[in-house]
């Protein structure tokens, strides 16, 4: 089995909508980007990603998206707006992007483990 060279990835997010920066790194992330592109192996590269806080949504986004998590229990059900997760950790919006955009298999914690914030 030939061995895996992984580059890594610099991208500065300021100023750039959360979906389309986000789309591009789901797409490095998994390797499609290179011409040897396999789906059924892992042959992305690792993505470092530079101020998170200064990445933007369009329109009225970042008073209405809403993301919500759950413990499963009665009234365990709870809301948190796209503002406020960006206050409280900065890159939990994008990160929560990303993962959403990648496969829903068994490749997909381990390309979310090839994702960094630098500050």
């Amino acid at each position: 089995m030939p061995r895996i060279k992984r580059e890594t990835v610099e991208i500065d997010v300021a100023g750039k909508s959360v979906g389309r920066v986000a789309t591009r790194i789901a797409m490095i992330l998994m390797g499609k980007h290179k011409a040897d592109y396999v789906p059924s192996m892992d042959l992305g590269d690792k993505v470092a990603i530079k101020n998170a806080d200064k990445i933007v949504f369009t329109g009225k986004k970042w008073d209405q998206k809403t993301y919500f998590r759950t413990s499963n229990r009665p009234g365990g059900l709870k809301q948190t707006l796209a503002k406020d997760a960006q206050e409280k950790d900065p890159e939990f919006v994008l990160r929560n992007a990303v993962k959403y955009m990648l496969p829903k298999n068994r490749t997909q914690a381990l390309r979310m483990k090839r994702l960094t914030f630098v500050k």
